[in-house]
């Protein structure tokens, strides 16, 4: 555990070997890593909440959304686990993982990003009806949820995983995205309220890998494309794959992230 003044943040560490940040997505907690770790027995993995889950503080108010609050606490992270570090995200974790990233306060060796909502870069590349499925399908949810609904969650999590998703996850997990409900629609208001400029993402130097599901809703598949052009880094498709493919395919996002991984070692040894 980290303690700061604005809030204690979630940190815990595995193993010896090439420090990996895992950094997870909404309605998560580090331990959503696991089975990614678990194959990946020769690097030092570090795993830490974003803001308002786990056991990490919400610092972010309805009137203050600024994603600078999630690339503090991450920060946070990196510097104690001390050194250059290789920062893996996934979905709004990989976006807080691509904004810190940008700002480049902090050592990386390279950045690993899994498929994160970047609904903006489809508004600036102009793809018009993918961007709208994005806004279509928070509106809905949002106001779903502002309507009494409990389950309103389920429209996003189904949105990204495919009819029947929430439905087919264990009770604890369905509970614990009905409980985070609140932070997960400050996190859309933290991802749309962020630029990502064409330049500011072809300054990031470091190694980029992203990565996106071939059975993920086509929105987030292009959105993730364009992401990756922009930052000229390398882009893998896991087959048969969707949104929440470190839980269905973490062997395969394991050797795709070891790799990427060992190939910075390589450029910066």
């Amino acid at each position: 555990m980290i303690e700061d003044a604005r809030g204690r943040i979630e940190y815990d560490e595995y193993g010896a070997g090439p420090t990996i940040v895992f950094v997870p997505g909404s309605c998560s907690t580090g331990a959503a890593w696991r089975p990614v770790i678990a194959s990946l027995k020769e690097f030092r993995s570090v795993t830490t909440s974003l803001l308002g889950y786990g056991k990490t503080a919400e610092r972010r108010t309805a009137d203050d959304t600024s994603i600078a609050h999630e690339i503090d606490a991450v920060e946070a992270v990196i510097r104690k686990a001390g050194g250059r570090v290789h920062l893996v995200g996934h979905s709004f974790g990989g976006f807080v993982s691509l904004a810190v990233a940008m700002r480049n306060s902090v050592p990386l060796a390279s950045l690993t990003v899994v498929e994160a909502p970047a609904a903006n870069v489809l508004r600036d590349n102009n793809e018009d009806e993918h961007y709208r499925a994005f806004r279509t399908m928070t509106d809905a949810y949002f106001a779903d949820f502002d309507n009494g609904n409990r389950q309103a969650i389920t429209t996003m999590i189904d949105f990204y995983g495919g009819a029947g998703t929430f439905a087919s996850w264990p009770e604890r997990v369905r509970d614990y995205a009905i409980e985070t409900t609140p932070v997960n629609i400050l996190d859309w208001a933290s991802a749309y309220g962020f630029a990502l400029p064409a330049k500011a993402l072809s300054a990031v130097s470091i190694p980029v890998l992203v990565i996106h599901g071939r059975a993920s809703h086509p929105a987030a598949q292009r959105a993730n494309a364009l992401l990756c052009e922009a930052l000229s880094g390398t882009l893998a498709v896991i087959d048969g794959a969707a949104h929440f493919m470190i839980a269905t395919h973490a062997h395969e996002v394991a050797r795709l992230v070891s790799e990427h991984v060992h190939r910075a070692e390589r450029v910066s040894g």
